[in-house]
């Protein structure tokens, strides 16, 4: 995923875990759980909510956009 696609995303949007995978062998489903934070002073910054099932919760920033993506493959 790139910093563009990050910013553009919106609360409750699936997004896909690369290295983590379901019991099944499927990717992992990780949904958009709140509004994106961007900075303006700093530009390439942003910081996304991320929840999987009933208790796990995560944020997905700069520094691991790399192990998600926006579809299945």
């Amino acid at each position: 995923m790139t910093l563009q696609q990050a910013k553009e995303l919106t609360s409750g949007t699936i997004i896909f875990a690369k290295n983590y995978h379901n019991r099944d062998g499927s990717k992992q489903r990780w949904r958009v759980n709140g509004q994106v934070k961007i900075w303006k002073r700093s530009p390439l910054k942003v910081k996304v909510p991320l929840k999987h099932g009933l208790y796990a919760f995560g944020y997905l920033t700069e520094d691991n956009l790399n192990e998600f993506d926006t579809k299945c493959q």
